[in-house]
């Protein structure tokens, strides 16, 4: 509450405003953009655009849920000290949107990435009353829209390096578009009628769309609300008839009741899946780094094929993923 009201107060008196323009581009002295994220996400995005040009600072780190997300006044500090700010967009980042909208009218450099993905491939579930999906993320070829909006952002305040960010933006594009392949490729490993997706909230449509799953939320696309204990029931139900071998828990979501839905339906927990944060930098998997996006959508592709693929028993693999858990 406190919190809120400091950033409150700072807008209404147009502190925060001053303290902006004050605040001169580091570009202009030599020094890496100061460049603040939101999402880990986001932040791998900025930093694989800007390379050495850009030092970027990351609100939300693993684990984190974006929906219930409260600044703080640290991050308010590094938000006033910051060349350029980015954020994911599409009211994913839900009461800090407010803020960001008004940081950009004081002519500030603060950009949604999803603001390049086309309008006509954004997705707009019913479930999300009247708004669309901000988890692009999850479709590859519709994140790699956002290494635009990050060119844009970083040559505006950095017009001296324009040149760098645009070849270093075309090098992510295409590397994104190998991993797009990749993960093509993997999806393609399961029969379609295998691609059935069981999670904890609604992260998933877009990859569902691009690699052929059919995605089951237990929750919308916030995690504010609890499940109700009618939908819980609807989902053992569709678990037993379809014949579905596993569902899934996510890192940023609390597991409780997805374990509680795998016991009911006598199916097993298939692993842990990165939904709306990357894993810990510096975490190395199968030869991929958990805390960049790269290692993020492999993890997810690989956990997901791996367990719908496996011959072991529900109460067999049950177990072992409790072992491994402890």
């Amino acid at each position: 509450m406190r919190m809120n009201r400091f950033m409150s107060l700072l807008l209404r008196r147009g502190s925060l405003m001053l303290a902006l323009g004050s605040v001169c581009c580091a570009a202009a002295w030599g020094k890496p953009l100061r460049v603040v994220a939101t999402t880990s996400m986001v932040a791998d995005l900025v930093s694989q655009v800007g390379g050495a040009h850009v030092k970027v600072a990351g609100l939300m780190g693993p684990g984190v849920d974006p929906h219930l997300y409260k600044a703080t006044a640290s991050d308010v500090v590094k938000l006033q000290r910051a060349d350029v700010i980015f954020y994911n967009g599409l009211l994913l980042e839900g009461k800090m949107t407010d803020l960001f909208t008004k940081m950009a009218r004081t002519k500030k450099h603060v950009y949604a990435v999803t603001d390049a993905v086309p309008s006509d491939r954004l997705l707009e579930p019913p479930a999300f009353e009247g708004h669309y999906d901000p988890h692009v993320w999850f479709d590859v070829k519709l994140w790699a829209h956002g290494a635009r909006a990050v060119i844009e952002g970083l040559s505006a305040a950095d017009p001296a390096h324009k040149e760098d960010y645009a070849a270093r933006g075309a090098a992510t594009e295409k590397k994104l578009a190998e991993l797009h392949a990749w993960a093509l490729a993997k999806a393609d490993e399961l029969p379609a009628a295998k691609r059935i997706l069981v999670t904890s909230h609604d992260a998933y449509n877009y990859f569902g769309r691009a690699y052929g799953f059919k995605v089951i939320g237990l929750q919308g696309i916030s995690t504010v609300s609890e499940a109700a204990l009618a939908d819980m029931a609807k989902l053992v139900d569709y678990i037993k008839s379809h014949g579905v071998k596993a569902i899934f828990v996510e890192s940023s979501v609390p597991h409780a009741t997805i374990k509680r839905i795998a016991q009911d339906a006598g199916v097993r927990v298939g692993g842990e899946l990165f939904s709306d944060a990357m894993g810990t930098p510096g975490e190395i998997e199968n030869g991929y780094d958990l805390g960049t996006y790269e290692g993020m959508v492999k993890h997810n592709l690989t956990t997901i094929v791996g367990a719908l693929k496996s011959v072991l028993s529900p109460i067999r693999a049950h177990r072992v993923f409790f072992m491994k858990r402890r």
